[in-house]
């Protein structure tokens, strides 16, 4: 895999792509402990093995180890449910993974294992391969502006939210639940709430963004000059 796969391998691959989190098929895990529906992946086509980038979203049912990747750097956000402990070899070594909509980052390549704290819970896992390219996860609570970046998703975690096109476009409507995710040509938003408040809760939204690292280790930032 090259760094032309950041472009992407067509021109329907580098486009646009809603999603409903309800309507992405869910997949067992193969130790039982829960299930996992992938919103996208980078190259189109890739596996486990040889992703740049993978967004997904876990259901976790029973308490057990995570998977390890090596090479690779996670960041999980908790969406719904009252979370789990994680323990493993980070640097602080234990995190309480039960605030909503915080993303903590910790390496793919160490043991890690999570002790529920309650119900199910459904988490954001974004993953990125290390030295290739770097993800930046960030949960909005009210209008902002999102530079255009290569490669992202938007997902409307609480609240429907109005997602205007920084350069031509059409703007989109997120339901709650509801996103869009794009690969291989920038896209930057214009992000709001589409109502200030739901059910007693701030709107937000998660968005993330990949920048591809360049040989030295700094971003290469995509970005429109004009």
């Amino acid at each position: 895999m090259t760094d032309d796969s950041w472009q992407g391998a067509t021109a329907g691959a580098a486009g646009l792509r809603r999603f409903r989190l309800a309507d992405v098929p869910a997949q067992p895990w193969k130790n039982g402990g829960g299930r996992t529906r992938e919103i996208a992946s980078w190259p189109p086509g890739a596996g486990l093995d040889d992703f740049l980038w993978r967004i997904s979203v876990a259901r976790i049912e029973t308490s057990g180890p995570f998977s390890v990747f090596a090479g690779v750097d996670r960041v999980i956000t908790l969406l719904d449910g009252p979370g789990v402990v994680l323990r493993g070899g980070f640097p602080e070594g234990e995190h309480a993974l039960t605030e909503p909509l915080a993303p903590f980052a910790f390496p793919g390549d160490v043991a890690v294992d999570c002790e529920m704290r309650g119900a199910a819970s459904e988490d954001l896992n974004v993953m990125s391969r290390r030295g290739r390219v770097r993800a930046r996860v960030s949960v909005l609570h009210g209008p902002a502006g999102l530079p255009p970046a290569g490669c992202g998703m938007l997902l409307a975690a609480r609240g429907a939210w109005l997602a205007e096109p920084a350069m031509e476009g059409v703007p989109l409507e997120l339901e709650p639940g509801a996103g869009a995710w794009w690969g291989g040509a920038p896209h930057g938003w214009r992000l709001r709430p589409a109502a200030g408040r739901v059910s007693g809760q701030a709107a937000a939204l998660v968005a993330v963004v990949f920048d591809r690292l360049a040989a030295d280790g700094g971003a290469s930032q995509v970005q429109d000059e004009t």
